[in-house]
């Protein structure tokens, strides 16, 4: 795949660029190395200052960057300047609490004193999707360097403006020289830099496929390694719920980023006695969204980010209706300039039918009905992902098992699932495994050192 900015609206390449040499990855993981040194003898003070700066330039560039965003991967400017604002947030917070989460933790032992003492490792590459071109990275790039890491950056070659504006952004704010780089490379130079002994770890967000690659190389040169894979998030809805909201999130949750998202509810899992009322007020209000120019502020849902994306999943679509599944409304590819696809939702999949099994990664929802809660919790429990789940209920019972029994890194009840600085974010299963925000994720690439001092008699 050529590495190049290509505007999923109109369908035409914006800007092309080069591919880095071997000769030029060397050096750039050398001065990583150089600003690993560099930035682990600044006190947390000083990084924090600088983290701080970080956040000033992404809100003052919110704009820029929004723009830009929108231009590479389709989504709407609204929510591209979101996206701004909520790196410059992981920024901000990770700047006030790094000490904290990194603090020593002292252990009682007969030693006269022995504690565990949080060190960074090295040099992380971080493998980074498109969907998401800035928070992916910051979520990774906030704590790393906080810690005392450096990173290298392998984005997705349909993003390289974005990817480059992340270390534009780390460099404006004054890090040492070689903190974060951008590597312009395609997926082929991955396991390159991976087997280098200065690269000491990687984190990934992305397919099964990329994931169980650096995996396995990770694992030949025995290094850590922490994967957010792909999800496809069930989200129920109980007796007991609120509709309208149930409804409400619903859209949001399965639209937000034109569909294009891992935590994005994908399986709508509805009791019963409320199938037939969420069906009709889901379908009139998919009918009601509107697809268009991303940067129009009243576009509900740009296009998707590559042609490819589009026609995988039509193929899906087409093949569960093919396989029996029914098509409530839209899920069809919109004729014209770019990569638009109607938002869509399937209802009465078998087993057989890609949409059952598969993550549908654009704006279309399947829909499920239940008995039961156990059922409801049953089903959600047979996909092989794990990232995500959700529940609209106002029974605490309901609330209990579906937090003890969902089979997912997150239950949210009453709210579409999201990410949070504050809160640990990962999967189980094929959704991957380690954590990423709060303090889990600080301390995913960090050396736990016993530190123990005997008596001195």
């Amino acid at each position: 795949m050529p590495i190049q900015t290509l505007n999923p609206a109109t369908g035409k390449v914006e800007k092309t660029f080069e591919e880095l040499s071997d000769a030029d990855v060397d050096k750039a993981i050398a001065q990583s190395v150089s600003g690993f040194h560099a930035l682990r003898s600044l006190s947390f003070a000083d990084r924090a200052t600088l983290m701080m700066r970080a956040a000033d330039i992404l809100e003052d560039r919110e704009e820029t960057y929004g723009r830009l965003l929108t231009t590479e991967m389709g989504k709407t400017f609204a929510s591209a300047r979101a996206e701004v604002k909520k790196c410059a947030w992981a920024c901000r917070f990770y700047a006030e609490h790094a000490e904290e989460f990194l603090a020593d933790r002292p252990i009682e032992t007969k030693a006269q004193r022995s504690f565990a003492r949080y060190l960074p490792i090295g040099p992380v590459l971080a493998v980074m999707p498109w969907n998401f071109p800035l928070w992916q990275c910051f979520r990774f790039a906030a704590p790393a360097l906080m810690a005392g890491n450096t990173g290298l950056l392998k984005h997705a070659s349909n993003v390289p403006q974005s990817a480059l504006a992340i270390e534009e952004v780390f460099r404006d704010a004054g890090f040492p020289e070689g903190t974060f780089q951008t590597l312009l490379v395609g997926s082929g130079k991955v396991e390159r830099i991976l087997q280098d002994d200065r690269v000491r770890a990687a984190t990934l967000t992305g397919s099964e496929p990329a994931g169980r690659a650096v995996a396995a190389t990770a694992g030949d040169h025995i290094k850590k390694t922490v994967l957010e894979l792909g999800g496809s998030d069930p989200f129920i809805v109980m007796p007991s719920a609120d509709l309208d909201a149930a409804l409400d999130a619903a859209v949001k949750g399965r639209t937000l980023n034109n569909g294009q998202s891992c935590i994005a509810a994908k399986r709508f899992i509805i009791h019963q006695d409320i199938y037939r009322d969420f069906r009709d007020g889901f379908v009139s209000r998919f009918e009601a969204l509107k697809v268009g120019d991303p940067m129009a502020e009243d576009t509900d849902i740009g296009p998707l980010a590559m042609a490819q994306t589009r026609d995988d999943l039509d193929k899906q679509v087409t093949e569960s209706v093919a396989k029996g599944a029914h098509c409530l409304t839209g899920a069809e590819v919109i004729d014209g300039d770019g990569f638009f696809y109607r938002p869509g939702i399937l209802e009465n999949i078998p087993e057989g039918a890609p949409a059952f099994a598969e993550e549908l990664f654009g704006p279309v929802a399947t829909l499920y009905s239940a008995a039961n809660l156990s059922e409801a919790i049953s089903l959600a429990n047979t996909s092989r992902f794990g990232l995500g789940s959700a529940i609209f209920t106002q029974n605490e019972g309901e609330i209990e098992q579906a937090f003890n029994h969902l089979d997912a890194g997150g239950t949210f009840v009453n709210t579409i699932t999201a990410s949070d600085p504050r809160l640990p974010f990962g999967g189980v299963k094929a959704s991957g495994y380690g954590r990423e925000l709060a303090s889990d994720g600080i301390r995913e690439f960090v050396n736990i050192k016993t530190c123990c001092v005997g008596s001195s008699s």
